[in-house]
């Protein structure tokens, strides 16, 4: 008699480590939060928006580019189209030359036409506030979403998960996984929802200031003592 095909389901790191592994790594995940609470940390994101569409249209554009070009962009960009109907209606050439700075343009334009399109027909313009609905305009992932329901909605659905937040968590051991999503999933386990936001917010400002990817900081990082990469990364002082 044949087999019947396995059925696979997915468990969570709870669910599959050791309790005794899982509460050290709590514990270490609430010890860095605290650190970065009392550190002068970035606690809201850096990319300029008045408005949730403004900030949505800028995460997009934050794919692969720094804050400081998307928001030197978004200067000229936000003045000439005001609402999503107006971007739902530019001309698609004309947009990637707008945002032609900031990379990978061609891509970004054709998704920020479409989900302002999104925006029109199906939200009457207006941005949604569910991780559900977000995630079904073109261009926008978990993260993207994370951005705009922490940002402007205060709503904890997840924690955004960039290439600094992938950095520092797997630095800092709280993380074995280099998917996103999985690093996403992973995180949520240790600590409480109502730190999500923060967690990612503060992960962001400490990759950028002291984690950076080539020569991490970590002589002077608050964090070095909480963190099992930091002897790895310091420099050995130079021999007199």
């Amino acid at each position: 008699m044949p087999r019947s095909p396995r059925k696979t389901q997915r468990h969570s790191r709870a669910e599959t480590s050791p309790p005794v592994a899982i509460e050290s790594l709590r514990r270490r995940a609430g010890k860095v939060l605290s650190v970065l609470r009392t550190s002068e940390t970035r606690t809201s994101t850096a990319l300029k928006h008045s408005t949730p569409l403004e900030l949505l249209i800028a995460t997009i554009l934050s794919a692969q580019c720094t804050d400081e070009r998307v928001n030197l962009v978004t200067v000229s960009l936000f003045k000439k189209y005001t609402s999503a109907t107006a971007f739902a209606n530019a001309n698609l050439r004309e947009l990637e030359a707008d945002i032609r700075s900031t990379g990978f343009f061609r891509a970004k334009a054709k998704n920020i036409v479409s989900c302002c399109r999104t925006l029109v027909e199906r939200h009457h313009g207006m941005v949604p506030d569910s991780m559900e609905e977000l995630v079904q305009l073109a261009g926008v992932g978990r993260k993207t979403a994370n951005v705009v329901l922490g940002t402007v909605f205060h709503k904890s659905a997840g924690i955004v998960v960039d290439t600094h937040v992938k950095r520092v968590a797997l630095r800092l051991g709280l993380t074995t996984e280099t998917d996103p999503e999985k690093v996403e999933l992973e995180l949520m386990e240790l600590i409480p929802n109502t730190s999500w936001i923060e967690l990612g917010n503060f992960f962001i400002w400490h990759g950028r200031t002291f984690c950076n990817a080539r020569r991490p900081k970590c002589t002077h990082c608050p964090l070095a003592d909480h963190c099992p990469s930091a002897d790895v990364f310091a420099v050995p002082a130079s021999p007199k």
